[in-house]
């Protein structure tokens, strides 16, 4: 299969550049295993799933990742954080010309400025030393990385609508975004519906926003991100499957988590690194739905969601979605995918 097996035509009044009012508000388009896309409320959620479904989340938290500053020579630059190791602090820098190594960088921090020293590079990530705790100093200094095609900088409200209710483990440089469509009401009406809820753990790096560069998909090398999948959440799959329930993933990272940890052939507990790339021709072990947002065209994200219902299904589903003007992207509409049998188109 070619990149360009999933391209598609979006005008770009239809990228959602800010959320919605409410969590709620969003549309969801609705993709059975047979039949045509059918337009539906992300409110009607509990009514579209079935008592004993487990919906498994991605609980990870969007650090405030991105900083700006200045070069030694007085060039602005701007910094987005990637991945912390020990004392090594790997980030992305957007500069008219990048830095050399043994330069000093000077970050914004309120009245003063915070020097940091370039150590190196490692392929398109920037080494940096920081002479103060680095996770405290985005923490309190930083802002939400929204994506790119959002063309603006974060604001007050990003704080809080860019993180998921329910995130706990720290380490994401993008939003699950997905799970941006929960709010607290609509989980408790989840419980009340007799839905089971559990977590796992993906740290979103910055490669989710890389294109997929090579023109067989066969040649794509994918980024490497953070899993945790636990031995409980491994022990709720296994007995909502033995009850005959469905394992609804919400995001693709929680897809790609649970997916990551069956390449056995069954769902085991598994903490590590996972660069797994899931586009068509792929067997599916563990995941039978999917609420996902709309994702960009060629993108790795795309073919994801082709693998799960049939690309021809998800390329007739995203043209209605243009032509009924659903919002795309992370602040986006939303959809909820049922997986085709294996071997689908």
């Amino acid at each position: 299969m070619k990149r360009t097996d999933f391209s598609f035509h979006l005008p770009p009044e239809l990228i959602a550049r800010r959320p919605t009012p409410e969590r709620r508000d969003s549309r969801l388009l609705l993709l059975r295993s047979d039949g045509p896309p059918r337009d539906q409320q992300f409110c009607h959620l509990p009514l579209l799933l079935t008592p004993g479904d487990l919906l498994v989340f991605n609980d990870s938290r969007v650090i405030p990742a991105r900083v700006f500053g200045r070069k030694d020579s007085g060039g602005r630059i701007e910094v987005l954080l990637e991945r912390i190791e020990a004392q090594r602090v790997l980030v992305k820098i957007k500069a008219s010309k990048a830095p050399r190594a043994g330069s000093t960088l000077w970050l914004d921090a309120g009245d003063q400025a915070q020097f940091v020293t370039v150590i190196g590079r490692e392929a398109d990530l920037f080494v940096l030393n920081f002479p103060v705790d680095a996770l405290g100093f985005f923490l309190e200094h930083g802002e939400m990385p929204l994506p790119p095609y959002i063309e603006r900088r974060a604001d007050d409200a990003d704080t809080s609508r860019y993180q998921t209710v329910y995130a706990e483990s720290l380490g994401s440089v993008a939003a699950p975004t997905a799970g941006l469509h929960f709010d607290n009401a609509m989980l408790e009406e989840l419980d009340s519906a007799g839905i089971q809820r559990a977590h796992v753990t993906l740290h979103v790096g910055s490669g989710t926003y890389q294109p997929v560069r090579a023109e067989r998909l066969d040649e794509h090398v994918m980024h490497s991100e953070y899993v945790e999948v636990g031995q409980e959440l491994v022990d709720q799959v296994r007995a909502t499957k033995a009850a005959g329930h469905r394992v609804v993933c919400v995001g693709t990272t929680s897809l790609r988590s649970l997916e990551a940890a069956s390449q056995s052939g069954e769902l085991q507990a598994y903490r590590g690194m996972t660069d797994i790339f899931i586009y068509p021709g792929y067997a599916f072990r563990t995941v039978d739905r999917l609420l996902t947002n709309f994702h960009l065209p060629e993108s790795s994200l795309i073919m994801l969601v082709s693998a799960l219902a049939g690309r021809s299904r998800i390329l007739e589903a995203y043209a209605h979605a243009v032509t009924a003007r659903y919002r795309f992207f992370s602040y986006g509409d939303c959809m909820l995918i049922d997986r085709r049998p294996f071997g689908s188109r």
